[in-house]
């Protein structure tokens, strides 16, 4: 099997999973009480009407009265076309309001995973260069105070300490600031080091540990006895091999903060994302716009799972296609 079948099975394996997920989906909500519908029943007994009549005539206005097989159609299809209802907590479609919370996350959420893709990996193999000196001490030090400080806490203190104590920031996100813009990245610095330092901890942690089996290996002293540069023998017979095993846990860590910890965030300094758009649907109980959000980080979990298997093929050129 060639990388390109290989990738084609993955994404193929991808689908399926994601109709796993749907499926699932679909299913507890078929099971679930429609809170429309008790609405619709609660009202008619308030104007004294017949709760079971406008109870059945909201199924049937709902499409709820249809055979379980053709509701699952027509949900497979409206999943897949993004018809995914209409949000009444904000009186938009919820793709719509999902778009608008995607352009707000993705502000903070794509410097910081850059900033932990290079980061977390460079201060884990300094820290193995220099092990067991004052800087390995440092960084481990600096690694274990994010991984160990629960974001949303350690948002709070940073928040009163620079919004508050020295207005320096503002304590409450503008979305009226441009994008590109040094007002909107004083905004986001503060939420975008919470993240960095809560992600580079266990990145960190791993890179250390593998570089240091990686420093003393026989190719390394090779490299060092033909007088190859620290820094060239670092970035091409350490970092590569680091980057195999790490890559699991570089996507694993991620998607667990996206999609944990960027909703308090969010909910911390007042950004209208991903987060805290499910955090008010929640509240709200709007059942759309909770089912659009759970479906948007179904589908960001499964690419980056996606992503992940694919880095970690073509970072290591001696895994076989045909064994996967």
């Amino acid at each position: 099997m060639g990388f390109g079948r290989y990738v084609g099975a993955r994404v193929l394996w991808a689908g399926v999973v994601s109709l796993i997920i749907v499926t699932i989906t679909f299913v507890l909500l078929a099971a679930a009480p429609n809170p429309a519908i008790r609405e619709a029943a609660t009202q008619a007994a308030l104007q004294g009407g017949d709760p079971a009549e406008a109870a059945q005539r909201e199924r049937e206005l709902r499409g709820l009265d249809q055979p379980l097989y053709v509701r699952y159609l027509d949900f497979l299809q409206s999943v897949y076309t993004l018809d995914w209802g209409w949000a009444d907590s904000r009186s938009q479609p919820v793709t719509e309001a999902l778009w608008e919370g995607l352009f707000y996350t993705a502000q903070y959420s794509i410097p910081w995973t850059i900033l932990t893709v290079l980061l977390g990996p460079l201060v884990g193999v300094y820290s193995a260069a220099n092990m067991y000196s004052w800087k390995d001490h440092a960084a481990t030090g600096f690694a274990f105070f994010g991984y160990a400080i629960p974001n949303f806490f350690f948002g709070i203190i940073l928040l009163l300490i620079f919004g508050v104590w020295l207005d320096l920031i503002p304590v409450v996100y503008d979305t009226s600031v441009p994008t590109f813009s040094l007002a909107n990245a004083n905004q986001l610095i503060i939420p975008v080091f919470v993240l960095v330092t809560g992600s580079i901890g266990a990145t960190m942690r791993v890179s250390r540990n593998e570089s240091a089996e990686f420093q003393n290996s026989d190719f390394m002293k090779t490299a060092k006895a033909k007088g190859v540069s620290p820094l060239r023998a670092y970035a091409f017979h350490v970092m590569r091999p680091t980057l195999v095993p790490l890559s699991t846990t570089l996507v694993g860590q991620l998607l667990a903060l996206f999609l944990g910890s960027s909703l308090l965030v969010e909910v911390v300094f007042g950004i209208p994302g991903l987060g805290r758009l499910t955090f008010n649907a929640l509240i709200a109980q709007d059942t759309n716009l909770v089912l659009g959000s759970t479906l948007a980080f179904t589908f960001i979990a499964v690419v980056g799972n996606l992503l992940e298997d694919i880095v970690f093929t073509v970072l290591d050129p001696r895994i076989s296609y045909d064994d996967r």
